[in-house]
């Protein structure tokens, strides 16, 4: 059944083109459960075929992704951030709480949007809190796409390389988040060294 699928999204890939990365792949980014993994290796198979460009398709699994992430950005700062204010102390999230959620998110939202970007689940959702808080859209773009960029590269050449076996590209793609959850943990371990020692030089001045 999973061949089957697969063969199905190389199909539809092939027939639509860059489009069509672009369009699963902003499905993928926003609510709607397509996972990349089922998207951009059969991408990368193609080029290797000779029937897309690689590079081509990495921008527009890219694009894409800013493109969902942005449908969930602006539906959590327009509709979300209201109900948030008016009806959060309902549901355990009083004004004190989320304007301390919305202060840690607009201190560390570059990292956060960075890393969530190329962790499975979290990349669906943390449009949401930078849209809530309203992160700087120059910076959100930056960081979805560095992010995004990152792990459509990833799956893109894991296609090119081992071609339309689905157990083989499902087995490295395992392998490859978990040297990217690896990465972001020594990333995050960085990035907090960094942050207390420039608090600590603040606070001697």
């Amino acid at each position: 059944m999973l061949h089957e699928l697969i063969q199905k999204l190389v199909e539809i890939i092939g027939a639509m083109g860059y489009p069509g990365i672009f369009l699963l792949m902003a499905m993928e980014s926003s609510i709607i459960p397509v996972p990349s993994e089922l998207v951009m290796p059969p991408a990368g198979y193609l080029a290797q075929q000779g029937r897309m460009n690689a590079w081509a398709a990495i921008l527009a699994g890219t694009f894409g992704s800013l493109f969902g992430a942005y449908a969930n950005y602006f539906a959590a700062h327009y509709l979300g951030r209201p109900l948030i204010l008016k009806y959060g102390r309902y549901v355990l999230i009083p004004p004190d709480k989320f304007e301390r959620v919305e202060k840690f998110f607009l201190q560390h939202g570059e990292i956060s949007t960075f890393i969530g970007r190329l962790l499975p689940v979290i990349r669906h959702l943390i449009s949401i809190p930078a849209g809530v808080a309203g992160m700087n859209h120059l910076r959100f773009s930056l960081y979805t796409l560095l992010g995004a960029g990152i792990w459509c590269s990833v799956l893109t050449w894991i296609g090119y390389v081992i071609g339309q076996n689905q157990e083989l590209v499902m087995a490295w793609s395992h392998r490859a988040l978990a040297w990217v959850l690896l990465a972001c943990c020594l990333l995050v371990a960085a990035y907090v060294w960094w942050h207390r020692r420039r608090s600590l030089k603040r606070n001697e001045q």
